[in-house]
């Protein structure tokens, strides 16, 4: 991996690292305050709030970027900025348009969106009721994101990439600040609180993002919206890309509907699902911020000798990070739930009026166990994020949205086929398997296109890298039986026996991929430079 790659993806990953502990933070105590399978309040909170995430993870995190910076980027190369900038003005005034109109179509018909989303609330009035509120509130965040996703990708075309990945730090302060505001009020009135901080969080990225672009010389201006050739093929591009990168978002929107026929379920599954975010983000969707705008340059300029050496490079640097936070979480899930949701959740409350954490045992047990079926798919939510690239710096669109559609027919069919057996752990299931297929297909189809070919190095990496891994694994299993010993020697809190072992793996998993060469020191001497 070179040391362009290396320096900005370092931003981008220390910036959503940062973004993501505030995340533990604001997730941490939303859980503490409303609890999770126990509260009508919790369920209708993070159904409202599925959509208008999905949104900014498939705006701000690459499914818009995979149409619009290919086509930026030309206009760069074959043109001075001046044309860049007026296409990206057009693209600003037709998305000003949709949204405009779909948010208001939204608000006027929210229930109806609610029923899309979780149509087992249909049995429960007053989740109904309060799941079609928040969404009111929450939805124009939609639009926000919107416009940040597009700034975000001029930005990362010009090689700015800490404006957009800073963003997201707004959103989890915003929520920290509403939750701990109304933390001793009625949960209800809770909810309500972090519904409307999710919209300032909202407004505030929006503000980063203009003051990054007004820096660049790139501020955009609002036209009337007019549909010009470059709008139509960004359209034709960009709706196939959208379901293609965001297969996991839609996965994730579809099994929240049939979770929804279990009581408690969609907050288990949001539990976990900001659990397993915190490596994809830092790991996967960093890298293929980073890969998008690199690979496009390097494939319009002819190297494509360059763009494969990346692609193996970022899928070798992958394996080692997320390898071991997958066996971590297949391991752990319970654990690490009980640590971040229980132990020290009541900890941190105590500090505001003494009150202990709404969640549960049996929230625990049921959240560690979908954290597990998440663990076991997150290289593949990885791997998608650095394969599909590879295809839209190619603006090739529409074989991604091919593989997309058939991850989430199987998603859809393994769920509802599963669910009356296993509940809501079918849903995880189907998740990560379905990215596990797609993946797959993408990797099969580069290879038949011979844009991918994984070298020497790559393949002797990657066997090093599972030996580690497995290393790993049996240190961890052996640790966990030591937990009440290493509690006790930690001021009898269980949950920082668990962060012990967890650093403690990190440094075990470092030690062994040393040791059997998943990873040298020469390797990483040069790339900050």
């Amino acid at each position: 991996m070179s040391g362009g790659i290396f320096k900005s993806m370092a931003t981008v990953s220390g910036l959503t690292m940062a973004s993501r502990v505030l995340g533990f933070v604001r997730q941490i105590l939303i859980t503490g305050v409303i609890g999770a399978g126990g509260n009508p309040v919790a369920d209708a909170f993070w159904a409202a709030f599925r959509l208008p995430n999905m949104f900014r993870r498939l705006f701000a995190e690459g499914a818009f970027h995979a149409a619009f910076i290919p086509m930026f980027q030309g206009k760069q190369v074959d043109s001075a900025n001046g044309e860049a900038k007026a296409f990206a003005e057009d693209v600003l005034a037709g998305l000003v348009f949709i949204l405009t109109l779909l948010t208001a179509a939204v608000e006027l018909a929210a229930p109806a969106f609610v029923y899309l989303i979780a149509s087992g609330y249909s049995d429960d009035p007053e989740k109904f009721a309060l799941t079609t509120l928040y969404t009111r509130i929450m939805f124009p965040y939609l639009m926000m994101m919107s416009l940040v996703g597009l700034l975000g990708g001029v930005l990362n075309s010009l090689g700015r990439f800490a404006a957009s990945a800073g963003a997201p730090l707004a959103l989890n302060i915003c929520l920290i600040i509403g939750v701990l505001l109304y933390a001793d009020a009625e949960t209800e009135i809770t909810g309500m609180a972090a519904a409307w901080a999710v919209f300032a969080g909202g407004l505030v990225q929006l503000g980063v993002l203009l003051w990054g672009a007004w820096r660049q010389g790139f501020l955009l201006k609002l036209r009337m919206p007019k549909l010009t050739p470059e709008l139509k093929r960004l359209f034709a591009l960009g709706a196939p890309g959208f379901i293609s990168a965001g297969a996991v978002q839609i996965n994730l929107i579809v099994g929240t509907n049939i979770a929804s026929q279990q009581p408690g379920a969609v907050s288990w599954l949001m539990n976990a699902d900001q659990l397993y975010q915190l490596p994809l983000a830092v790991i996967g969707i960093a890298l293929g911020i980073v890969l998008l705008p690199m690979l496009s340059r390097r494939i319009k300029e002819g190297d494509e000798k360059g763009a494969a050496n990346a692609l193996n490079r970022a899928i070798e640097t992958s394996a080692l990070l997320c390898f071991p936070a997958a066996v971590a979480f297949m391991i752990m899930g319970g654990p690490i739930c009980d640590a971040l949701f229980r132990g020290l959740a009541s900890d941190a409350l105590s500090l505001f009026g003494g009150r202990s954490s709404a969640f549960t045992a049996q929230d625990v047990a049921m959240t560690g166990a979908a954290l597990a079926m998440f663990g076991a798919g997150l290289p593949a939510f990885v791997w998608h994020k650095i394969f599909s690239p590879a295809f839209f710096a190619r603006e090739d669109t529409r074989t991604p949205m091919n593989y997309a559609l058939v991850s989430i027919a199987v998603n859809t069919v393994l769920a509802l086929a599963l669910f009356p057996f296993f509940g809501f752990l079918s849903v995880a299931f189907a998740t990560a398997f379905a990215a596990w297929v797609q993946v797959a297909l993408l990797a099969h189809r580069l290879w038949r296109l011979e844009h991918f070919r994984p070298s020497t190095r790559l393949i002797g990496r990657l066997a090093r890298i599972l030996a580690a891994t497995a290393g790993l694994g049996g240190f961890l299993y052996f640790a966990l039986g030591y937990t009440d010993q290493i509690a006790g020697i930690l001021l009898d809190r269980s949950w920082l026996a668990v962060i012990a072992i967890s650093l403690a793996g990190m440094g075990v998993y470092g030690l062994f991929a040393l040791a059997v060469g998943a990873a040298k020191l020469s390797d990483y001497k040069t790339l900050a430079g």
